[in-house]
């Protein structure tokens, strides 16, 4: 991660934000960046539509500031070499960490907020944070494994250049900070109209769009992988929904990354079906690295 810009989270007090800035810790203890830990609430625009007669400070204000101190103590135990800085904003959750990503080296939040609902696989400000910001976003989600980070491997997934060039590049970022194996799968699928049978222009069907997928995979990486020389590459192409097969693979992952595109003048939620899948499914953290168009 470069440019020493910060990582950035969303801290709330819940287990899912603390388990965030757990990971977060030793990420930019990693990367060599700071941390900087962020709560926000709208409790100063409610607080000001009925007028408090008391000079103590608001109740909501003392809690908010409680919430990033306990966070900043949280870090600070867990790697006391790692540069520690907190802000209270009073606005909206997802709002303050999509203007945090403006200079931020990436977005990290839980998979569940204090309002989530019980039934949500993930909470509203991670959703939106992930479908909208313009730097790397990493939700910190999965088993005790993955969130560890035991299994000495980062999973890509290998879309096409619109979506993947800056995901490509970030995984292996990632893989040579943790001297570990990158895991790059691409999917493919059989066109509806073939069947088993049907003639090919390399054999079967099958081995003709597995050995299409395989070169499009090797072409996709080669830039990257001379730039990392260090990182180990396990190239893998398999059929099937490519959201299936990587949250398949997720248990066996320390992240996943895939790539989404951000159109430029849309507003909307820009996430896609496969970064959503492993959002709300995933074994492990999810980066959705955001392509520049």
């Amino acid at each position: 991660m470069a440019r020493e810009l910060p990582l950035v989270v969303g801290v709330d007090g819940s287990d899912g934000s603390l388990a965030a800035v757990d990971w977060a810790v030793d990420e930019a203890a990693r990367h060599g960046v700071p941390l900087r830990l962020v709560h926000a609430s709208l409790w100063e625009r409610y607080e000001g539509v009925t007028p408090s007669t008391s000079l103590e400070r608001p109740s909501e204000e003392v809690m908010a500031e409680h919430v990033v101190a306990s966070a900043a103590e949280r870090a600070r135990r867990r790697d006391p070499d790692v540069k520690i800085s907190t802000d209270v904003r009073p606005e909206d959750a997802a709002e303050a960490l999509l203007n945090e990503g403006d200079n931020a080296s990436a977005l990290i939040t839980g998979s569940r907020g204090r309002g989530a609902l019980a039934g949500l696989l993930l909470g509203s400000v991670g959703l939106a944070v992930a479908a909208r910001a313009h730097c790397p976003v990493i939700v910190v989600r999965g088993d005790r494994a993955g969130l560890e980070g035991t299994h000495g491997r980062i999973l890509l997934g290998v879309g096409e250049p619109a979506t993947g060039g800056d995901a490509v590049r970030f995984a292996f970022r990632e893989a040579a900070a943790r001297a570990c194996t990158l895991d790059a799968v691409r999917a493919w699928r059989r066109p509806a109209h073939e069947t088993a049978g049907s003639p090919g222009l390399a054999g079967t069907p099958a081995r003709y769009h597995e050995e299409r997928a395989a070169a499009r995979l090797d072409e996709l990486l080669r830039d990257a992988a001379a730039d990392h020389p260090e990182v180990r590459v396990r190239r893998t192409v398999l059929e099937g929904p490519a959201h299936t097969v990587l949250v398949e693979r997720s248990a066996a992952g320390d992240l996943v990354v895939v790539g989404v595109r951000r159109r430029q003048g849309h507003f909307g939620l820009q996430l896609g079906r496969v970064a959503h899948a492993l959002l709300h499914h995933a074994d492990c953290p999810v980066a959705v690295v955001p392509e520049r168009v």
